[in-house]
């Protein structure tokens, strides 16, 4: 049981961006991929999710013992595997509500009654400190940098996948939406899920102790350790790490 990536090499176009791979995620653990900008860490995240700009030119990926190296996003998904992108898309005309509906059945196979699903959809969000009306938006359409990370922690939260992939989640919010992504991570956060959390920072590790932090460069794992090496990260930046 995990979510094994094994001497993974990624390819866009004709240049190759990660170079033998290779990492385990099982349930219970916390794996934090620190790293500079062009290190791979984005590449990494959308070719675990099966996104289409990016070809796997070697290795595999397996999710509890199967092989999803070439499976549909869709099917990773319905397999346990959930992205929070970096930059979500935005939708008009589609609420935060229907969507995470519909997505709950697509993943599901139950087509949950609308009213059910409403009142449970409330209490998830109630849980988060996100006002009631968020639901009635329309996915990411004019939302602030922290309003689509709450909306991706909304959906962690509601499709209740095996292992979350979260790409920088982190990225561009203030200290009380910080926390209130961190805190939703953390509610997600237990011994059947696996979290690989992507990001530049130490200050979400504040929030969130992972059990293993890596340091990413030029497509691959240069360095692994413990909570303490995001600290030595904030403190000497990667150039250091590097080094070593």
């Amino acid at each position: 049981m995990s979510l094994k990536i094994s001497n993974l090499k990624i390819m866009v176009s004709d240049q190759e961006i990660v170079h033998n791979l290779t990492l385990e995620i099982k349930p219970g653990e916390v794996h934090a991929i620190m790293g500079p900008n062009g290190s791979g860490k984005s590449t990494l995240a959308n070719t675990l999710m099966g996104h289409p700009k990016y070809t796997v030119a070697g290795g595999t990926i397996e999710l509890d013992g199967a092989d999803i190296t070439t499976d549909k996003p869709n099917a990773r998904a319905q397999k346990g595997l959930f992205l929070s992108m970096q930059y979500p898309p935005e939708i008009e005309g589609v609420t935060i509500a229907n969507f995470l509906r519909v997505a709950k059945n697509a993943l599901t196979g139950v087509n949950h009654n609308p009213l059910d699903f409403h009142k449970s959809l409330l209490a998830k969000m109630a849980e988060l400190n996100i006002d009631p009306a968020f639901a009635k938006r329309h996915l990411n359409a004019g939302f602030s940098g922290g309003e689509k990370k709450r909306a991706e922690i909304l959906q962690l939260a509601v499709l209740d996948p095996k292992y979350a992939v979260l790409d920088e989640t982190d990225s561009g919010l203030d200290v009380d939406a910080l926390r209130i992504v961190a805190d939703g991570i953390n509610r997600f956060r237990g011994p059947k899920k696996g979290i690989l959390l992507i990001t530049h920072y130490n200050r979400i590790l504040e929030y969130i102790t992972p059990d293993f932090v890596h340091i990413m460069s030029d497509g691959n794992i240069v360095k692994s350790g413990d909570a303490q090496l995001a600290k030595e990260v904030e403190k000497s930046g990667y150039t250091t790490i590097n080094q070593d």
